[in-house]
């Protein structure tokens, strides 16, 4: 029989993570666990206060969710599409939902969650991501993260040449660009990116607002990047036109509610050419162990969100060097937690 417990936790970012229109030091988190017959599967929501999502609506959420009604934790497809159907939006507690399930199933059959989805265990190279900040800051954090692949840099508000110009005064990794939806009309956007190719940069993340469509198709057949859509992609329903206006597109579990959901969009984006980017907000081992189980069916990684905390609960894959090594652990790889002592906290 399902046992469903919850728990909120307040995950403390190492800096102040700022980036265009928005900044916070810290991010409220509902840590979640499912047993079933006495195993343990682990999940969490991750919910930056920008998206709607909180301690309070969280716990309102779960208060629904009656898993009693379901026999065989095997049956996803059920069980998820009923938690799906339970309210709309909580994107991100049904992910925790989704994470702690995939999570027990791998622990009752012995195996990564990785094999469940018929993929395999390869090393990954990660970005680590440079917030907006002051110069000193920029190239402080720049310097400590000079072991990583690529820097996934933060830009978006008016002092975009200042960032670029502090990065290349102390690095000269490739780049991710990240505006954040900070530029406001497609020539601006255009005009930045041509400029940023010369600056050894691989693509660019949600240049524009999602809303202004005109000026993303308009963009995306003009601009010598890749373009990639974040806030423009939340679910599974938006892969559909997202070669309109993007060349590739940002997954991330607390947008695309679960692993589930995440897999089905990596499959139909490469099925329709687009490149796939896995990413993810401040967040745990928990749920950045669980996206990396799917890492070989990305392009591009970002799953540095738990490398910039400071009380991870959780301990899971090893990053060295910017290389994501998986273990052999069943499920999404957890060492087994104390969870007495984490709900304490």
């Amino acid at each position: 029989m399902f046992k469903l417990s919850y728990s909120p936790y307040t995950l403390q970012n190492k800096y102040v993570f700022r980036i265009a229109g928005n900044a916070r030091s810290s991010t409220p988190l509902m840590l979640v666990r499912i047993s079933f017959d006495n195993i343990c599967g682990y999940g969490e929501a991750s919910m930056p206060p920008r998206y709607g999502e909180s301690h309070q609506t969280a716990a309102e959420f779960l208060s629904k969710v009656d898993l009693s009604r379901f026999k065989d934790p095997f049956d996803l497809e059920s069980i998820l599409g009923y938690v799906d159907s339970i309210s709309p939006g909580n994107p991100a507690v049904k992910a925790a939902i989704d994470i702690a399930l995939h999570d027990l199933i791998g622990k009752m059959t012995g195996l990564p969650v990785r094999s469940y989805f018929g993929l395999s265990a390869v090393p990954m190279k990660t970005c680590k991501t440079i917030g907006i900040d002051t110069p000193d800051m920029i190239a402080k954090k720049v310097q400590e993260a000079a072991e990583f692949p690529f820097l996934k840099i933060k830009l978006g508000d008016d002092n975009d040449e200042e960032i670029i110009r502090v990065v290349r005064e102390n690095s000269d990794q490739p780049l991710y660009i990240d505006a954040n939806q900070g530029w406001k009309t497609g020539e601006i956007a255009l005009e930045k990116i041509e400029w940023l190719k010369e600056e050894n940069v691989e693509f660019i993340e949600q240049p524009l607002p999602a809303e202004q469509l005109d000026d993303l198709s308009w963009l995306v057949a003009r601009s010598p990047l890749p373009i990639v859509g974040d806030e423009g992609i939340q679910r599974f329903s938006d892969v559909r036109t997202a070669s309109e206006f993007y060349h590739g597109i940002n997954i991330k579990l607390m947008k695309s509610t679960g692993l589930r959901e995440a897999y089905k969009m990596a499959q139909t984006a490469k099925m329709m050419g687009l490149k796939v980017m896995f990413g993810c907000m401040a967040e745990t081992s928990c749920a950045i162990g669980a996206l990396a189980q799917l890492g070989q069916l990305a392009d591009w990684l970002d799953l540095d969100g738990n490398l910039g905390v400071t009380n991870d609960p959780f301990s899971a894959h090893t990053v060295k060097n910017g290389t994501v090594y998986l273990n052999e652990l069943p499920g999404i790889g957890l060492k087994e937690p104390d969870w007495d002592q984490i709900t304490k906290i």
